[in-house]
């Protein structure tokens, strides 16, 4: 019965020391991004060259 009462305690203090740690990340400005996500979606992709143009281009020099 008594390791009932020791994993309890540790329960607690662990989760005393995960809301503390929680705590200090929204104090401390971590999660004050809202700006960012909402506008994110309007930002076209970088245009990236496929490989299959760069084969022919090659193709293209050996001849």
């Amino acid at each position: 019965m008594s390791v009932i009462y020791i994993l309890i305690t540790v329960s607690i203090v662990v989760a005393i020391v995960f809301l503390i740690a929680f705590i200090r990340a929204v104090k401390s400005g971590q999660f004050d991004d809202d700006y960012t996500p909402s506008v994110r979606i309007l930002f076209d992709d970088e245009v990236k060259k496929s490989p299959s143009k760069i084969i022919k281009v090659e193709k293209q020099k050996s001849i």
